[in-house]
């Protein structure tokens, strides 16, 4: 999977929420353009462009899971951010993607022993 733009610094607002730090300049564009987010809605963009911006305008970590166009990927590496405040969008990235394939590897064990026929422990290391 591959992130074209990177992903928008997270804090915590006055109430708690969780919340990706909005870029003044696309705030203020979108409050004062002619176009708004109904009109932007219905053009054609990709869903990476979509991800960003919704980014860029300050959304809430737990709204911006909930938008139809953001991956599941995309949303794991952010939470993944907020929990890790220091790490790089690579480290994290590297480090979310561990542990889906973690999880996986696990998922898929006993699966894969009925499969082959084996028990889940002759297939080697540990889930």
């Amino acid at each position: 999977m591959e992130h074209v733009h990177p992903i928008q610094p997270l804090y915590t607002d006055e109430k708690g929420t969780p919340r990706f730090k909005a870029n003044a300049i696309v705030r203020f564009l979108l409050a004062a353009g002619p176009i708004d987010m109904n009109r932007l809605a219905i053009m054609d963009f990709s869903d990476e462009d979509r991800q960003q911006f919704a980014q860029l305008i300050g959304y809430s970590l737990s709204g911006y899971s909930e938008l139809s166009y953001v991956s599941d990927d995309a949303f794991g590496i952010a939470a993944h951010m907020r929990d890790n405040p220091n790490e790089s969008q690579d480290k994290a990235t590297a480090e979310y993607m561990a542990s889906e394939l973690h999880d996986l590897r696990g998922a898929l064990r006993d699966p894969m022993a009925r499969l082959f026929g084996m028990h889940p422990d002759d297939l080697g290391g540990r889930s």
